[in-house]
């Protein structure tokens, strides 16, 4: 079967590490940017990456990856409504507030009645959303090798198909999938990050992921 050609909005560290994974995996893969001098030097240690615009990464693109600051992440996915119809975009945003942390916690800009990936899901409706990768640092997005085994990634998103892609692209990257349902999940799945940046913040502790254990 043909793999899904891959876009990437963005170019900073989330974006270049998972991009970086889907060449490793042998995806066609173009990186969206509006400064593509921002992408210069990892593209050539990723010779096989295309770099664009965001519209035509966007158009290019079977399956995108949305990997852009959470405070921009809204007006950039409004302005693709119509090029994401219909596709799965796997939103690895956070709704990170423009202030310091707080005793090691993150502020947010959105609250526990109206998760950021719904609000992107309202600005592009017609895309197939599914939150993942917001919930760990970039170090270990792509098969991270942990001593406690595979660790697990939340998901949710309204359209099964998508999560069905999702599922498939976070197996081959070596993590287990919970399915947590719908787009108001996302409530739920972005506060992880805050969660997950407490030790960093406080105790320099970058290298740990969830894991959900059931008996």
């Amino acid at each position: 079967m043909t793999k899904k050609k891959i876009g990437i909005l963005g170019s900073g560290q989330v974006a270049k590490v998972l991009a970086s994974g889907f060449v490793k995996h042998g995806y066609e893969v173009m990186v969206g940017t509006r400064d593509t001098g921002k992408l210069a030097d990892w593209q050539s240690k990723n010779t096989d990456a295309k770099l664009g615009s965001f519209e035509a990464t966007a158009q290019f693109a079977d399956l995108v990856v949305l990997a852009v600051k959470g405070t921009v992440a809204e007006s950039l996915i409004k302005s693709l409504a119509a090029l994401l119809a219909g596709k799965t975009v796997l939103d690895t945003t956070n709704p990170i507030a423009d202030a310091p942390p707080e005793n090691g916690v993150l502020k947010y800009f959105t609250t526990f009645e109206n998760s950021l990936m719904e609000r992107l899901q309202k600005s592009a409706p017609a895309a197939n959303l599914v939150k993942a990768f917001n919930s760990v640092g970039s170090a270990l997005m792509v098969n991270p090798v942990l001593p406690g085994g595979k660790a697990t990634m939340f998901i949710c998103g309204d359209n099964d198909e998508a999560k069905k892609d999702a599922a498939s692209i976070l197996d081959l990257f070596g993590w287990e999938v919970e399915d947590m349902g719908k787009v108001e999940a996302a409530r739920a799945i972005e506060p992880l990050c805050i969660l997950w940046c407490i030790p960093g913040f406080l105790h320099n502790e970058w290298k740990h992921a969830f894991k959900l254990v059931r008996p």
